[in-house]
């Protein structure tokens, strides 16, 4: 029984040493995937309060899937199996999961996180449900670090509160989008300092960096709002740009 004990303790030791030598293979090949843009400080800087990042998730995927989350941003964004999406501030990966099967192979998804960590757990995710389309990429505070005229479409979901230099982020990713994509930013209709953006808010951070509105959807439940953009078409010099005051967010 000793000797069986020891085989066991043996086998749980080797397989704890794989799993960190693939976490740490993950860690390793997760970096930027493009050169530095504009730098943050030649942005102003917000006029309002940015949430912290308390956690990669927003809440548990059962009850998003109940809404349709997923769903219906496919729907609404009009997402098809050959693009090439960016999960920007992808988290725990909710959405990088479900896009991935969508793209297919010919597609891909880029999850894109400030936050090396998540990223290292979404890729180990990734690997365990085989799902060989998702690429990683680093970013910044003030810039996504994403490869040139990579994208189709880019989400933002219940994060843009978060970016703690939003002109600056804004206008360095307008490079990685091609010329026809759209960039759907979901949040909810509530002050930065409690994790929402006042719609009226984003319209103008948006429109301060020249991108055009498209439409704005309601989504079910508790799932707010779902506003859809597009990038502009030649970039205005940084010091041109006005920071939005914020008549709604600050405490």
């Amino acid at each position: 029984m000793r000797k069986r004990a020891y085989e066991g303790a043996g086998l749980a030791a080797t397989l704890f040493i794989a799993l960190g030598a693939a976490v740490s293979a993950h860690a390793a090949d997760i970096g930027y995937l493009a050169p530095p843009g504009v730098a943050a400080t030649a942005f102003p800087a917000p006029q309002r309060p940015v949430a912290k990042i308390v956690s990669p998730r927003r809440s548990n995927e059962e009850h998003r899937d109940s809404l349709n989350e997923d769903g219906e941003i496919v729907r609404l964004l009009e997402l098809k199996p050959g693009m090439t999406v960016g999960d920007i501030g992808a988290g725990s990966g909710y959405h990088t999961v479900r896009l991935s099967p969508l793209v297919g192979p010919t597609g891909s998804v880029i999850a894109e996180d400030v936050t090396r960590k998540y990223l290292v757990e979404l890729a180990r995710r990734t690997e365990q449900l085989k799902l060989t389309n998702v690429k990683f990429a680093l970013g910044e505070p003030g810039d996504p670090r994403l490869p040139a005229s990579s994208l189709d479409a880019a989400i933002l979901v219940h994060m843009y509160h978060e970016i703690a230099q939003p002109y600056a982020f804004l206008y360095d990713l307008v490079p990685a989008l091609k010329p026809s994509a759209r960039v759907g930013i979901v949040d909810l209709e509530q002050p930065t300092s409690d994790h929402g953006t006042p719609i009226e808010l984003l319209r103008c951070e948006l429109s301060a960096v020249g991108y055009r509105e498209i439409a704005t959807y309601q989504l079910a439940g508790d799932g707010g709002y779902l506003a859809v953009f597009s990038p502009p078409e030649k970039r205005r010099s940084p010091g041109s740009i006005v920071a939005c005051a914020d008549r709604t967010g600050a405490r």
